[in-house]
């Protein structure tokens, strides 16, 4: 689950139950003890407060936590405690959607999704930030899906590339979770958000950690990665570009994954194409390292028919229908953006219930 979501999901209790939302020294630590930092000081060490202070800010977050979701939340123990309580709302939540991937076991994966009977009290359309983790969520794509499975299975990796909210990190993660199906050669998927890593170190400790191998870097890690077969998905891949990351994490990534038979195959998601994502490439009047072992895949808007569709699944066992010229304007408004649609179908629905009460 995307910590960014949980974060949301979070300051979303807090609101209901009348309370503030989590301050900025909260949320940092939030993120932090969910990355599975093991002291207080490595989450903030800025100097801009004592150790004291935070240890003392860290405890009563954890308090505060347990107090709204209803389970014990400890530093020790954050993250699974958090999941189930997301869990729990989605299930309270959210209305079973038709399923767009294909199940290993269809009737066992449709008695697995909740039934509501007073569905007119929940808001169908969340989440409305971060990826969609839950295959029976996932709407459309179908056609992306088939062609990035078949360019991984001739042997290249893959970038998806589109603008900011149009579904490629939830569509990344369909993929990772499909791989084990769909690849003609097995290979183990790696989920890696680099919105969580902030320098290289970060990136091949979670790297190694993910895969399940001895911690290390350069011709240990190329060592360690000889009997491996490792699908390696990367969200949000320009955030490479910030201080903390070079041009040789790209080379040697490459490295990793030319030839079919290599340990590593990829599959990027960026918001613009590669030679034109990393600048470094260009002042040294070369391409980027990467951008010539993956192929592109352009993610596109919905059309009107898909987004008729999914307001349609997603309002199916509700008792709520909205009007043809509410469809028309939610159209107009997203502009087919899945993330844009989803947050202006929730605000109208919002305003349905509000209505009843």
């Amino acid at each position: 689950m995307d910590s960014q979501e949980l974060l949301t999901f979070i300051n979303d209790l807090l609101v209901k139950n009348d309370r503030q939302v989590l301050n900025e020294l909260e949320e940092k630590l939030f993120l932090g003890m969910w990355q599975g930092r093991k002291q207080y000081t490595e989450i903030v060490n800025d100097g801009s407060y004592s150790a004291e202070h935070v240890r003392d800010v860290g405890a009563k977050l954890c308090r505060k936590i347990t107090e709204h979701l209803g389970i014990k939340v400890t530093k020790k123990n954050f993250q699974n405690p958090i999941k189930e309580g997301y869990r729990q709302h989605l299930e309270k939540a959210l209305p079973y959607q038709e399923l767009i991937l294909e199940a290993t076991n269809p009737v066992q994966e449709a008695e697995s999704q909740p039934d509501f009977s007073s569905p007119e009290n929940h808001n169908p359309f969340i989440p409305f930030t971060g990826r969609v983790e839950e295959k029976y969520l996932f709407f459309d794509r179908k056609r992306e899906i088939s062609r990035i499975f078949e360019v991984l299975n001739s042997g290249s990796s893959v970038v998806l590339i589109g603008e900011e909210g149009i579904g490629k990190s939830s569509l990344l993660w369909m993929i990772s979770q499909e791989a084990e199906n769909r690849l003609n050669v097995k290979r183990q998927p790696i989920f890696l958000d680099l919105n969580l890593l902030h320098n290289e170190s970060e990136f091949y400790s979670d790297l190694c950690h993910e895969i399940g191998i001895p911690e290390s870097q350069d011709y240990q890690l190329t060592r360690n990665l000889r009997n491996r077969k490792i699908l390696l998905a990367i969200d949000n891949l320009g955030k490479l570009n910030r201080e903390g990351f070079t041009r040789k994490i790209r080379d040697y990534l490459r490295g990793l994954a030319e030839g079919s038979n290599s340990p590593l195959k990829l599959i990027l998601a960026a918001t613009e194409p590669l030679n034109n994502l990393f600048k470094d490439s260009q002042e040294q009047s070369d391409t980027s390292p990467l951008a010539g072992i993956c192929q592109e895949e352009h993610i596109h808007p919905w059309d009107e028919t898909t987004m008729r569709a999914f307001i349609t699944s997603r309002l199916a066992n509700t008792s709520v229908s909205f009007t043809e010229e509410e469809i028309i304007q939610l159209i107009q408004q997203s502009g087919g953006h899945p993330r844009k649609l989803m947050q202006s179908c929730y605000q109208t629905y919002s305003r349905y219930v509000e209505s009843l009460q």
